[in-house]
This record gives C-alpha cells, structure tokens and sequence, in this order.
C-alpha cells in the first residue's frame, strides 16, 4: 500500500478545521485510508543518513511533523496532500466535489502534438494537457514533483507503463512533435545538468546515477529512442529518462505543459487526469484544464485530457443486499456524495430503484457496481454495520463422499498424507513406468523448478517420493492421500479436467494384497 509523507501543519490548514493526532487518526480510519506513523523531519534525515539518535548534527529542533498516511494502492487521487485533504473535506460535507472542465477555446487555438509513425515501434501513445495561470510556493510545487514520483512507482509500475513530463509551456514555442530516432541524432541538456549530451553518452552517463539508472533499460536496447521537440526543435524530454533542462519548472512558472508518453493508453490517461484535476486548484481559473490536440500520422485525432464522466446505475437492492443493511435512497445517494460520487436515484416501473452514479475523473478506481458498493460502506462505516452468522452452505456431494472414505480409510490404520499437485514430467511419467503420450498431463509453461514441471495425472509420485524419504521409518508404513489430479481435455472451456483421486499405500518386510484389508480397492471420482 502506498504511503504518503505530507505535513501536519499544512494538512491541518488545507482541512480549514484543528485536530488532534487521536481525532486525525479516527477521521481517516473512517474514510479507509490509515495514519500509519508520525515522525519528523530530523527523524527521517537520521533514518536516511543512518545516524543514530547521539549522533546529532540535524539541527536543534525536531523540524515540521510529518503524518505517513497509507492510502489504497488503487486510489491515485490521494497521493498527495492536495488529493487526501480535499476528499476529507467532501467526506466531511464540508465541500461539494469539483466539476472538472475543459477551457473552451476553438480547436484552431488549441496546442497540438503531432506524433510521427516511428514512435509505434517503442512507445507509441502521448497525451497531454495546460495547467494555466497556476500559482506555485514551496510547498505546492514539492508536492506537484512528489506526485509524479508517487505515480511512476505506483500505476506506471516504474515508467514502463507512462512516464511523465512537465514543462515551463512559456519557454517553449509550439506546435510540438513526439518522434522516435536514432540516439546519436538526439542532442540536448538535460535537466540540472550544464552540458549538451547525445542520447547514447546520456545512457553511459546515467549508468552511475542511482536514480535514474534503474529506468535505462527501458530504451537503451532500441534502435530508436522516444524524443519530444518543440517547433524550434528544442528538446522537452527523453522518455522515459528525462526531461531537458531548457523547460524546467520553477516556482515562477505560470503555465505548466504536461505530457505523458507510454504503452498503456488508459493508465496515460488516468495518469494525466490524476495530474491535472488535483493541481488545477491551483490555477486562477480553478478545475479548468487547457486541452491538447494530439495528431497521428494516419489522420486520427484526440483531444486530452478526456476529464468526461463515467455514469452508471447500480440496483439499490444490490447496494444494501451486499452491504447487509437496510438504507434508504436518500441515505445511499448521500453516502455516496460523501465519496466525492455524485448520486441520484429514481423509481423504476416495477417499484424497483436505481442509484444513478456520477463517477468524475479522479476516481478511476470505480470500474463496477461493486466499488460503490464499498464505498457506501466505507462511508457508512464498517465498524456500524451490524455482525451477523451467514447461513450455513450445504457441501458439495462430491466432497461428502471424500470425507466419508478418507474416514473409512483412516480407521483401517492409514496416515493421510498431502502431497504437491505440481510434479516433474519425469515423475509423472518415466518413474512409473508410463510413456508420455503428450496428450493427458496439463504442462507448466515456464516452470520456477524442474521439480514443478506438470500437473498430476496420478496420486502415485507423491505417495512414493514419502515412502522414500521415510525408508528408515519403522515398518510398516501405512499411508494414503485424497486428492485432485488433471488430464487434458478439449470439450472443458479451461481445456482441462479435474479428478479426485484416491491412493493408499502399505510398505513392509512383508506384504501382499491381503494387507489393504477393505481399503484395498481404488477409488476414482470425477469432480
């Protein structure tokens, strides 16, 4: 689960309301998001340099205290002090949830971004976006960086997925064009660096730093490398690498060009309306976001971001049928405003209703009736929900029947034993003397061990392999296993069928067919 730094103070300010640790803490335990420690600046500085706490040399104070809150790995939006305080604020009814919008302006004066076809061999989606007229301090703009941090560790999965870059739009002349070539033909500064580099010495380069290293091997092998460029053909960035130092954002810049390159189109755009919706509270025009035509070789066109809402309809009935309580349309719509999902019901024909919801851009963790579901729990409260036994399933005859004999046969003097379904192809097959018709077992592609090679077609390899690893065992050995094996099979949707097995085994200094007694028979069940 992540878990996001952000400090008391300005968390607290941003809130517009005081806490205490104790309150901060129930207020978020409420919300399902957690208050997983409280430290300082001093301490994490200790921590980082490996100092212990006699060391000294930090400073005479403890510095700002910081809360560490663990946030769901699917919630993209609270990320940042920004996302988290404002969804605090709406789960407190304390603001209404943002109406995200698109500056209107005509499509002639629209930014564009043309992509060349070369760009489909390596990373062939882009989208983009204006924050205009936003206002910057030090703490804004730390937690405007720290945001695209959290992202690339968290949905981009390291900048494989979408790599982000952010730019000072007024240093920079458009239209722009997104490109791949070969590295030697790429020459720029890249940022907090003085020196122009080619693209292939900047992969050397960056081979020592410990940052950014970990991010080379997503390119270094192309022929072509990804490169973004400006109508004067300065360069923007290298993604997934990094971005030139000619259009670095400072606390002065006014208007921020954002673009993000990637493999994944959906989790660019999820990426980039992450972005844009949290930090166009900061525009003087709030929640609006200046919109890029981005243009493909082909003749497509697309205007990003795509801020548009998501609505679906969800049965009440399935609402309080899961959650296990009786609420009434007006308490789930309102539970639901509370999540920052706008929500309507209405009355069907047949009496049956329906809660009309709403879903903005910054929630796109809400994919299913389910996930409002939760959340109409989540802001109910779990803890209120009432306890109850569910009622009793009646077992599957199937397994009835295997209870039964795994008894009758345990009476009879045997020890169960369980053994790996996952076998080698060898055990399955040559140590039992069977050929390997390359038509029954179900074979493991690309197997962690040579020992987990196939799926079981018989109980024997497993009851064996403890035979002989107990030889030394005072005689005689009685055992026996119920279990599943797999055989191929076509007319199965999974192209595969489970059967339940049973094998019983009796190893002595003597022993014969009159020693299995009524446990003697073999036993096959189709599942």
């Amino acid at each position: 689960m992540p878990t996001v730094s952000v400090g008391r103070d300005r968390l607290i300010s941003a809130l517009g309301k005081s806490y205490s640790q104790e309150e901060f803490e129930d207020l978020c335990f409420k919300f399902g998001i957690e208050l997983d420690d409280v430290t300082t600046e001093k301490a994490i500085i200790r921590k980082e340099r490996h100092l212990d706490e006699e060391d000294g040399g930090v400073g005479d104070d403890d510095g700002e205290i910081i809360y560490k809150i663990e946030v769901p790995a699917n919630r993209y939006d609270l990320l940042c002090l920004e996302g988290i305080a404002q969804a605090l604020r709406v789960f407190n009814e304390e603001q209404q949830t943002p109406t995200y919008a698109l500056a209107s302006i005509p499509k002639d004066s629209m930014l564009k971004m043309h992509v060349k076809p070369q760009t489909s061999s390596i990373r062939p989606f882009v989208v983009c976006a204006v924050l205009r007229d936003i206002t910057f301090d030090e703490a804004s703009y730390n937690s405007f960086i720290d945001l695209q941090d959290k992202l690339h560790q968290n949905i981009c999965r390291r900048r494989t997925l979408v790599a982000i870059g952010t730019h000072d739009l007024d240093t920079l002349q458009g239209p722009f064009t997104y490109e791949a070539l070969h590295p030697k033909s790429i020459n720029f500064v890249p940022l907090k660096q003085e020196k122009s580099f080619r693209a292939d010495e900047l992969m050397e380069f960056y081979k020592s730093d410990m940052k950014l290293k970990k991010f080379l091997h997503i390119i270094e092998n192309s022929p072509v490398f990804p490169v973004i460029y400006d109508s004067k053909r300065t360069v923007l960035s290298l993604p997934p690498i990094i971005n030139g130092a000619h259009s670095a954002i400072t606390l002065k810049t006014k208007n921020v060009f954002i673009e993000c390159t990637a493999t994944d189109l959906t989790k660019a755009n999820i990426v980039l309306n992450t972005m844009v919706t949290i930090f166009s509270a900061y525009c003087q025009r709030k929640f609006e976001v200046e919109p890029v035509e981005v243009l493909y070789s082909d003749g497509r066109s697309f205007i990003y971001p795509d801020l548009s809402v998501y609505n679906m309809e969800v049965p009440l009935s399935y609402i309080t049928g899961s959650i296990g309580v009786s609420l009434g349309a007006e308490k789930v719509t309102s539970l639901l405003n509370r999540m920052q999902l706008r929500a309507e019901h209405s009355v069907l024909d047949d009496n049956k209703c329906n809660i009309h919801v709403s879903v903005p851009p910054t929630r796109s963790d809400i994919l299913h009736p389910c996930d409002v579901m939760e959340d109409v729990a989540i802001a109910y409260g779990y803890n209120d929900i009432p306890k109850r036994r569910l009622p009793s399933m009646k077992p599957l005859p199937l397994n009835q029947l295997e209870d039964l004999i795994r008894a009758e046969v345990a009476m009879n003097g045997f020890t169960e034993v369980l053994t790996w379904i996952l076998c080698s192809n060898r055990e399955n097959f040559s140590l039992l003397n069977r050929e390997d018709d390359r038509s029954s077992a179900v074979i493991i592609g690309n197997p962690r061990s040579s020992d987990f090679e196939a799926v079981r077609t018989s109980l024997m390899p497993g009851a064996l392999k403890i035979i002989g690893h107990n030889k030394d065992h005072p005689k005689p050995i009685k055992i026996f296993e119920v279990g599943d094996v797999a055989f191929l099979d076509e007319s199965k949707d999974v192209g595969a069928t489970n059967r339940r097995h049973l094998a019983a085994l009796y190893c002595g200094t003597n022993s014969g067919f009159e020693n299995y007694g009524s446990a003697g028979s073999p036993f096959c069940a189709n599942r």
